[in-house]
């Protein structure tokens, strides 16, 4: 026991990692069962929301148990002050929640030009209001289940050793790679791979976009240092790629989507960083 402590204090990021996959990944091996996915569309529906529950379970309780075992009681409440700050201003609010969705809509409407298939779905979606409901309901779960771990807990471990690029690089391509069982689930169930093998969808829907956005999300974190922030960062993304990315696309042109998006993102980071070394306080 003494040695498990001694690893956990000196390799409490590693052992956050080693956890939450343990718990995601295991609890979704519990759901899905050794038969695998269900043909029956009702029950692969009802697993898959046991599967999503798993997955955020291992973020956000990975978060408080290492919280309480790494920092004790100093750590619960410094987490606790980051949880409740909410006065960073107005623009980093303005950031956080519309980036995103600019972002992707722009993308669509471009993208919709060359063919019809990108069409945004809040546009030709029928029930509009639930739609829009879910979306945003399931991006505030994503947001606060996940960030109460991946920044509530990791982000200042890494942060104070490293840059925010590669911070969020080495983070955002853990956390890619985590989510990967719940998206081979789904790309399986609902055929989105189209004629792709998986072999080179999966790492185009994992490893381009999710790195990039971290690496986002890091810089408006490093800013603020407010997890409610970070929360609705991640929530604005979940949501709005639900509101307007079109459930048609598949295959080729859903990794073109994903591809023009992390191209797009990367400028947005670079102008980000390269303001922050402008605005950096010059130091005599």
């Amino acid at each position: 026991m003494t040695i498990i402590k001694a690893f956990i204090q000196k390799r409490p990021v590693l052992t956050y990692y080693a956890l939450t996959y343990a718990i995601s990944w295991g609890g979704m091996l519990i759901a899905v069962g050794l038969g695998g996915i269900p043909a029956n569309e009702e029950q692969s529906a009802m697993l898959l929301v046991f599967s999503y529950i798993a997955m955020l379970a291992g973020p956000s309780l990975g978060g408080i148990l290492l919280t309480g075992a790494v920092d004790g009681r100093p750590g619960f409440r410094e987490l606790g002050s980051r949880l409740f700050k909410w006065r960073v201003g107005a623009p980093w609010y303005a950031i956080a929640l519309l980036v995103a969705p600019f972002l992707i809509l722009a993308i669509l409407l471009t993208l919709s030009l060359f063919s019809p298939q990108f069409l945004p779905r809040l546009y030709i979606e029928n029930d509009k209001a639930f739609l829009l409901q879910f979306s945003i309901v399931a991006g505030l779960m994503v947001g606060v289940f996940e960030e109460l771990g991946w920044t509530g807990f990791v982000m200042p471990k890494v942060t104070s050793r490293n840059g925010t690029l590669k911070a969020g690089l080495t983070v955002g391509l853990i956390y890619a790679a985590w989510n990967f069982p719940v998206v081979f689930w789904v790309s399986v169930a609902t055929g989105t791979a189209g004629s792709l093998p998986m072999v080179l969808f999966m790492p185009a829907v994992l490893f381009t976009w999710l790195p990039a956005y971290r690496v986002f999300m890091v810089w408006v974190y490093e800013h603020t240092e407010s997890l409610p922030v970070a929360m609705l960062t991640h929530a604005s993304l979940i949501a709005f790629w639900r509101i307007f990315t079109p459930l048609v696309l598949t295959g080729t042109a859903l990794v073109t989507y994903y591809l023009v998006f992390t191209a797009v993102m990367w400028i947005i980071i670079a102008v980000a960083l390269r303001w922050q070394t402008l605005h950096r306080p010059q130091h005599a």
